[in-house]
């Protein structure tokens, strides 16, 4: 049964949060599923997201929301299992909307994964996301 795999547990890391204003824009409302609440990315050239979690996990699908206009025309998923290097898992293309998008994903058994963002629509190349979920099964 495909179910969300960020828990408490699960350790996050982000490029970048706008004017280092971690309360309003901060990594954590990747998660909270508030839908006031986002991350927002400071300028640059790509953005990036790690997650690394307390168990294997096998990956199935990857949900994103973005703010139109503060997305990204290509994203790629990359994965690894304790200290290998990361391997690329799958590419995905998001649509610039406000829409939840879902990208299917080859299954993968990892405990840490880094999604980027590449060719974003905003012209300073920030991102703006509402909800980031990874879908799959726990391994045990």
């Amino acid at each position: 049964m495909t179910h969300s795999l960020v828990c408490p547990e699960t350790v996050s890391k982000v490029s970048s949060v706008l004017n280092r204003n971690y309360r309003q824009f901060g990594k954590k409302h990747l998660f909270d599923q508030d839908e006031e609440t986002c991350w927002n990315s400071d300028q640059g050239p790509s953005q990036w997201i790690i997650l690394e979690f307390p168990q294997r996990i096998c990956v199935s699908q990857l949900q994103i929301q973005f703010q139109g206009g503060f997305s990204s025309r290509q994203g790629r998923l990359e994965g690894s299992q304790g200290s290998e290097a990361l391997a690329k898992i799958v590419d995905f293309y998001p649509e610039d909307n406000n829409s939840l998008q879902t990208f299917p994903v080859p299954a993968a058994e990892v405990d840490r994964l880094k999604v980027t963002f590449e060719d974003t629509t905003d012209f300073f190349g920030r991102v703006v996301i509402y909800h980031l979920r990874v879908l799959g099964e726990k391994k045990v």
